[in-house]
């Protein structure tokens, strides 16, 4: 009866092996079971990176999954990755309990650590950085300009997990033929250099010419050398529309600039076209926090610190914009509005000197604009100021251009928000929260978790994202379900104040067991029971 059995359950897992097969990567360094371009992709003759990055989808296709082991992958690698089967993604992940590091900090004549061509694969649980020492200064010998990932073509690919940093250049660059594609759950934070001029290096570029949504979603992006988003082009003369069809949905982003000695926009919509042919067009933020340093206890200072800016050339004013329900907080000029054709802006909470509009949205107000429900923080009581040409209270606002239904203005000095801003479970990792908290007199922040039903005394330790690498504090869950997180903590001055911050918290189910050793044959742990 046993040989039955063990035939038919041979014959599935090869019906299964067919259509779904793993794949291992280890290090060319490594000392145990280096990777090799001769591999097979299997444990015993495992790929370099490389190698496993160029396989056709005669070889890896929809449904495989490439391992990636734990260690420091040296280079700069190109994915030519791509599924042909409808619906199925190959997987690029480290393998279970190890963590693989690409390391770009090498002699390269490629632009980023990671460039992407392809379609259908899944990226996932892995670090996009450049380890050790190395310039941050354009003028400075030896200076190479890196990003960390260029997605440069393929359609339907996914983003998850990532953590990259410290690159010499932009964090993530999606461009215009990259469709379909989403990006969640990523820690995108202090990329970029000091050029002559200031600093550049964008937390992430995002283009799309695409009917089907770019989905970005569930970030936490912050401190990079430039602006933290641009939904932009800088092109001048265009001929077709390729920055549009976006979802920025749940991101938390923050002090963008910061490290490089000016505060940025944390997140830009527009287009510089001459032509008035690529605008961008059909973008949703929706459920955001943008945030600058603000000393809450003083007046808003006078620093230029914008968070949210719409628009830029008058040629090519935003179109089907939709702001809904953000927290907006800068200095002098939390909100820009420069130039914009369509525009809803309702359910938002803003936080600035005032909420400034270039005087050419005079020329395009219009019953194509909506304001309502929103909240504004200033310490004028004027706080809509149309640049050289009136400043508008919230009835001015309303009485003027019908604008302003249900929205209300507040003294700066009464803006105060929910301790916790929001806490997001991550899908794609077993009992991980991110948890955004603000804190007005930066006093420690009780956050209860009592909703998400985690077992009693579970075990849990939290990072603060700006200093990912180490374990903030841990503990045991009690009964009450409720943790406390500390926000005086001792941050550089390019690090957030002690009012805001941005907490990664991991559970860890006490009943929960080992997994099965790696280095155990596949049919011995499958079958186990039959011999």
């Amino acid at each position: 009866m046993k040989t039955f059995y063990l035939f038919s359950i041979l014959f599935l897992i090869s019906l299964v092996g067919y259509s779904q097969q793993e794949f291992h990567v280890f290090p060319k360094n490594g000392t145990l079971t280096p990777g090799t371009e001769t591999g097979t992709g299997s444990l015993q003759r495992p790929w370099d990176l490389q190698t496993a990055l160029s396989q056709t989808p005669q070889k890896v296709n929809g449904g495989d999954t490439i391992w990636l082991h734990k260690g420091v992958y040296n280079g700069r690698f190109v994915s030519r990755l791509k599924s042909t089967i409808e619906g199925k993604n190959i997987v690029v992940s480290s393998f279970k309990n190890e963590w693989a590091i690409l390391n770009g900090n090498v002699s390269s004549s490629e632009k980023s650590v990671l460039t992407v061509y392809g379609q259908n694969v899944t990226y996932k649980d892995f670090e996009i950085t450049w380890v050790g020492e190395f310039p941050r200064k354009e003028s400075e010998n030896l200076f190479q300009k890196c990003d960390g990932i260029n997605h440069n073509t393929g359609v339907h690919c996914k983003f998850i997990n990532l953590i990259i940093h410290n690159n010499p250049g932009s964090g993530f660059n999606s461009w215009k033929q990259t469709g379909n594609t989403s990006v969640e759950f990523c820690l995108i934070f202090n990329n970029g250099f000091m050029s002559s001029k200031r600093g550049s290096g964008i937390g992430m570029y995002i283009q799309n010419q695409n009917n089907d949504n770019r989905l970005v979603k569930n970030n936490i992006i912050f401190n990079n050398y430039y602006k933290g988003v641009e939904v932009w082009s800088a092109s001048k003369k265009s001929n077709n529309a390729y920055v549009k069809n976006i979802i920025l949905d749940n991101n938390v982003i923050f002090n963008s600039g910061l490290v490089s000695g000016m505060y940025r926009d944390n997140l830009i919509i527009a287009t510089d076209d001459d032509n008035g042919i690529n605008i961008a067009k059909n973008i949703q933020v929706k459920n955001n926090v943008f945030y600058h340093n603000t000393d809450l206890s003083h007046a808003i200072e006078n620093t230029n610190a914008s968070s949210l800016t719409l628009g830029f050339n008058e040629k090519a004013p935003v179109e089907n914009i939709t702001i809904d329900a953000n927290i907006i907080i800068g200095r002098k000029d939390a909100l820009r509005i420069l130039s914009a054709k369509t525009l809803v802006f309702k359910n938002n909470i803003v936080y600035s000197g005032y909420a400034r509009f270039d005087k050419r949205v005079l020329k395009q107000i219009s019953n194509n604009w909506l304001f309502e429900n929103n909240t504004y923080y200033t310490r004028n009581s004027k706080p809509i100021r149309i640049q050289s040409v009136k400043d508008f209270s919230i009835k001015e606002w309303n009485t003027n251009y019908g604008l302003g239904l249900r929205s209300q203005w507040k003294n700066y000095n009464e803006f105060n928000l929910n301790k916790v801003l929001n806490i997001t479970k991550n899908n794609y990792k077993n009992e991980t929260y991110r948890v955004t908290l603000f804190s007005k007199n930066e006093e420690d922040v009780v956050v209860d978790f009592s909703k998400y039903h985690l077992p009693l005394n579970a075990s849990y330790s939290i990072k603060d994202v700006e200093n990912y690498h180490e374990i903030l504090t841990s503990g045991v869950l009690n009964s009450t379900s409720q943790i406390v997180f500390p926000m005086k903590l001792d941050r550089k001055d390019t690090k957030t104040r002690n009012n805001f911050g941005v907490y990664i918290i991991e559970f860890k189910n006490p009943k929960s067991t080992s997994e099965t050793p790696l280095n155990k044959g596949f049919f011995e742990r499958l079958f186990k029971w039959l011999f």
